[in-house]
């Protein structure tokens, strides 16, 4: 299900929600790096890699159990990832994080980058999952290569308006 979020400027454009939405997994799964942190301060938010179950609307992360992040973060706290992919999409994503010692998961996403950061293995007992119950995101995607944003800003400064650099939408994941 998805719902448009209040329009703060007149000039942003709406996103098809179903189409921002599949941008967003479709990204997700394909660049995988973001930046995961608490929602509520405390702690600046560490890049970490995603393996993304769009048809659960959760993401999972592998981390040491006794680490900064998995010790702030408890069942359920509240939590946001941050995602920007290599052309025009952007993303703030919310939701809870929460520690899943699931094995079957962790065996089916460890793979030769992930075992770069864990030099025991995933036999260690020490590393865990986390994993995100995507609540909502807020999406942007734009339509602006370099010389595309220069034009739209100096159109926007001649007709004295915002630039017409694509469009936003926000996503219920849940």
């Amino acid at each position: 299900m998805t719902t448009d979020s209040q329009n703060d400027h007149d000039a942003d454009r709406k996103l098809d929600q179903g189409e921002a939405e599949t941008r967003l997994w479709d990204a997700m799964e394909k660049r995988r790096i973001g930046m995961l942190g608490p929602a509520e301060g405390g702690q600046h938010f560490q890049p970490m890699t995603a393996f993304v179950e769009r048809d659960t609307g959760q993401i999972y992360f592998f981390a040491y159990a006794d680490s900064d992040l998995a010790a702030l973060i408890g069942a359920g706290a509240p939590a946001m990832f941050v995602f920007q992919d290599d052309d025009d999409l952007y993303a703030c994503i919310e939701g809870r994080l929460s520690p899943d010692a699931d094995r079957s998961r962790m065996d089916r996403y460890w793979s030769p980058m992930v075992a770069a950061w864990y030099p025991e293995g995933k036999d260690d007992p020490r590393l865990t999952l986390l994993r995100l119950d995507c609540d909502d995101a807020q999406v942007w995607i734009t339509k602006a290569g370099p010389v595309r944003f220069a034009w739209e800003v100096a159109k926007a400064n001649a007709r004295h308006e915002r630039p017409d650099l694509g469009g936003q939408t926000r996503l219920d994941l849940h």
